[in-house]
């Protein structure tokens, strides 16, 4: 679902990993970001601009927050158990969530970090399917 949104975000306007992500989500899942809103995670591409945690992660992570937080982290119910999630399905597929770690898998010149966006795409969807059927059905 959330990968039929990212191409036009990270090919035709050259957003990077975390930007194209926050993008994509904001209008798959209707979360009413405005554009300036989704500029703040910018600085997460590229691993935070250091080879450190994955953009796309962290722009996952800020999309869980906007679904599951309503005043602060500390006093949701849901953010941890959703974001661990998140996190132990990345360390899965790629045993990191490092970006110099990932990008050694799955960096191509040609196509940059492709197949990590819609890698992110698809857990970050799978996460959010569990997670609501979850809280669902109990």
């Amino acid at each position: 679902m959330l990968k039929e949104y990212y191409d036009k975000y990270y090919f035709e306007q050259n957003y990077n990993c975390a930007e194209t992500l926050i993008r994509a989500a904001n209008e798959c899942y209707d979360l009413k970001l405005h554009d300036r809103d989704m500029i703040m995670v910018g600085g997460y591409g590229a691993g935070i601009q250091t080879g450190n945690t994955c953009g796309a992660i962290l722009s996952a992570v800020a999309v869980l927050s906007m679904k599951y937080i309503e005043n602060k982290a500390h006093e949701s119910a849901s953010i941890r158990e959703v974001t661990t999630a998140l996190i132990r399905k990345f360390n899965l597929k790629y045993g990191s969530v490092l970006c110099k770690d990932i990008k050694r898998q799955s960096f191509s010149p040609e196509y940059r970090c492709k197949k990590t966006v819609e890698t992110a795409c698809d857990i970050l969807d799978e996460v959010l399917e569990e997670f609501d059927k979850e809280r669902t059905n109990p």
